[in-house]
């Protein structure tokens, strides 16, 4: 290895021993898994992320409202259970069990839970601010 190559190196070794490591455990348990209560008929449960990505496991209660909000990160949900009225940029659509929602980021979305319901959320990168201080 060249001495340019070798400094390289050294130096990214620096670096990462300097970096704070953000992320869950390689196995996340949803049995083990924290609840956070959000109040209005929602909980949310972070089941594994790292600084790229994180995904979320949040249940509804039947009529329980997913407050219209928008982030600077991609995010794609996927419906377990239950049925959603969705809005998405000024379109609304009703979905339910097996159907998937793509958001793109600063996009405006919400919902109302038409029937109780799990999704599983994914944000890339990861929510920073689901994450308890």
């Amino acid at each position: 290895m060249g001495v340019q190559a070798q400094n390289q190196s050294e130096n990214n070794s620096k670096c990462k021993q300097n970096m704070e490591r953000t992320g869950s455990e390689p196995f996340v348990f949803g049995k083990d898994a924290l609840w956070e209560d959000l109040g209005g008929g929602v909980k949310r449960q972070i089941l594994g992320y790292d600084g790229q990505l994180m995904m979320v496991k949040v249940v509804f209660e039947k009529d329980a409202v997913g407050a219209p909000h928008h982030h600077y990160q991609s995010q794609c949900t996927y419906v377990a259970k239950g049925k959603f009225e969705f809005t998405i940029d000024g379109v609304t659509k009703v979905v339910s069990e097996g159907d998937c929602l793509f958001k793109t980021p600063d996009k405006p979305h919400g919902c109302v839970c038409l029937e109780a319901g799990t999704l599983i959320d994914t944000f890339s990168p990861m929510r920073p601010d689901f994450l308890k201080k």
